[in-house]
């Protein structure tokens, strides 16, 4: 069965792809002499402090300290597990993911992977089934008729991969349930149900099927809606090792292949909406899937656009919705985005809305609808009576809780400026009210790390890994008390293993280990150029602290030596070391 990843194809795949090229698709990079600059993407700030390295296939924030490869970059910003982002990259530069073959006795946690790759396949011919069944099924006529009784055109059915199934109970697990494994991949797909007795049956009959895809475009659970009056009108998916509800969105994967650049998004709450809309031409529409837009959705959502709109119905339920995904929001805020709020008229979806006014007209409610602040302070002015001065102080105290957790500066600042109209308040007494005890600013040479002598020989080595190949054996460094010399010393025999590896290969070496926070931050103290030596001294600097320790090993010796004589006498063989040593001191 294959096995891990093996470690030589995560080091060719790293030389292959451009981490330059592979950020700058997801945050726009400007050059900043030999190395590249952004805002941070990972938390909210006005001037750049996010740098990546072309040389060392690097990035690192000088904000926040986020840093690290290709495959990290894709793991925190995607929010992809470590084997997700080698497959990403993997596909990026067009090459299979080799993995290692697990003999007898070998290391067994490679069945996970395997597993998961098999239940994508699965979820994929699934879906191939349901497509099938909409079109070959004795009650194919009743499903399409259905799709053209609502606007729906073949065109459409097909971009979205929608299918049918079967009015059956055995349906999935006749055509792929032949064995007990498959059964069982089928279960925890969550296409079959098992009930008290044991007894196993197709979780979705009778039902029009939406394929749920994840953001790389594999199919990971579906929606099914009934064709009649049948409850539930929509049945989703359970929670399984593939499908999370509140970190995916319908429909963002096929937005995502429509534009290049996604200028607005609508959040609608059913899959039928999503369909609706595209096939008026309103192609930017997801699906939350039921939930009430989550702090994970909306990462997503913030990172995919500039322009959130999310739509909601005008009732109670509704708006109650639109709060919570308010909340969710505001940590979440950068400068540069936009939440708005769109409500519908009473009795009306999106579907049946854009039905009844076409395209145009409600686009055009779209760019009528609320902005965040409005929508918040709206809210509360109508769950607080502030005409008495106990109602504007509790408006003033909820206010203030909902904009302490806003990081972006200008949300903070504007709605502050909301909060003061409001109430109103001027400028002295708002500031007065958010005045609190400030909080002593980080030092920014407190947040240097101290260059040891060991930490700059490591620094070294892991941003200029042929320094290394000159260096001279390390292997007196155990007889230091010297911290960090292990690390050193395993660090110049990785290069030496490879002599053409990268800074970016190196680290991914020890992602799993303790010390890779600290050698992360090591790679990345020449980003802006003034912790470290020019880079044509560096072999020289490099040997200089390698001679620097040697001496220190000699010392220590002849310090022995010294402290042996005090109490007893030496022998003619220790006399000859210790005057040996005096001379080679005084020499250097």
């Amino acid at each position: 069965m294959a096995g891990r990843i093996s470690q030589q194809f995560i080091d060719d795949l790293l030389a292959r792809v451009d981490i330059v090229s592979l950020i700058d698709q997801r945050v726009r990079l400007k050059k900043a002499g030999k190395n590249y600059q952004a805002c941070c993407p990972f938390h909210n700030e006005k001037s750049p402090s996010f740098t990546v390295s072309p040389d060392k296939q690097f990035y690192h924030c000088f904000g926040c300290g986020a840093h690290g490869n290709a495959i990290g970059f894709l793991m925190e910003y995607e929010r992809f597990e470590f084997v997700e982002a080698v497959e990403d990259l993997a596909a990026i530069a067009g090459v299979e993911v080799q993995r290692e073959e697990t003999g007898q006795g070998g290391h067994q946690s490679a069945p996970p992977i395997a597993q998961s790759r098999d239940l994508y396949e699965l979820m994929t011919q699934v879906n191939r089934f349901y497509q099938y069944q909409l079109r070959k099924n004795t009650r194919s006529n009743v499903v399409i008729d259905y799709l053209k009784g609502r606007g729906l055109s073949g065109e459409v059915v097909k971009d979205f991969g929608i299918g049918y199934a079967p009015d059956e109970w055995d349906a999935l697990s006749r055509q792929f349930g032949q064995t007990t494994e498959q059964i069982e991949q089928l279960l925890r797909c969550g296409m079959l149900i098992e009930n008290d007795n044991k007894r196993r049956y197709d979780r979705f009959r009778d039902r029009l099927m939406f394929p749920i895809r994840d953001r790389r475009g594999r199919y990971i659970g579906f929606g099914g809606r009934v064709l009649g009056d049948g409850t539930p009108k929509y049945l989703n998916s359970p929670e399984t090792d593939l499908f999370h509800k509140g970190r995916e969105l319908y429909g963002l994967y096929e937005v995502r292949q429509k534009h290049k650049r996604i200028d607005q998004i609508l959040v609608v709450e059913g899959y039928m909406d999503v369909v609706s809309l595209a096939q008026f031409g309103i192609d930017y529409a997801v699906a939350s899937l039921g939930t009430s837009t989550t702090s994970d959705q909306l990462q997503l959502l913030f990172r995919a656009s500039n322009r959130i709109i999310c739509c909601y119905d005008g009732d109670r339920a509704g708006r109650d919705a639109a709060w919570r995904a308010l909340e969710n929001a505001l940590p979440q805020l950068r400068d540069g985005v936009e939440l708005q709020f769109m409500f519908l008229p009473d009795g009306e979806d999106p579907d049946t809305l854009v039905r009844k006014i076409g395209k145009a007209e409600f686009e055009s409610q779209l760019h009528q609808a609320q902005p965040l602040s409005e929508f918040m302070f709206q809210k509360l002015g109508k769950e607080i009576d502030t005409r008495t001065d106990a109602g504007k102080s509790h408006l003033a105290d909820q206010a203030r809780t909902l904009i302490g957790q806003v990081q972006a500066g200008f949300y903070q600042d504007m709605l502050k400026s909301s909060l003061a109209h409001w109430l109103r308040w001027d400028e002295r007494r708002l500031e007065r009210f958010f005045t609190t005890p400030k909080q002593p600013q980080r030092s920014t040479t407190a947040n240097k790390m101290k260059l040891t002598p060991m930490r700059r020989a490591v620094a070294i080595v892991l941003q200029h890994p042929q320094t290394a190949l000159d260096a001279p054996d390390l292997s007196f460094l155990h007889a230091l008390p010297l911290k960090g010399s292990n690390m050193l010393i395993e660090l110049v025999q990785q290069i030496r293993d490879k002599p053409d590896i990268t800074t970016a290969q190196l680290l991914e070496r020890w992602r799993e280990r303790p010390e890779v926070a600290a050698l992360s931050k090591m790679a990345s103290l020449n980003l802006e150029g003034d912790e470290l030596i020019d880079i044509d001294g560096y072999t020289q600097e490099l040997n200089d602290i390698l001679a620097s320790f040697v001496e220190q090993l000699l010392q220590q010796r002849y310090d022995e030596l010294l402290q042996k004589s005090l109490n007893q006498m030496l022998s003619r063989k220790e006399k000859q070391e210790m005057l040996e040593l005096q001379q080679e001191l005084r020499a250097n």
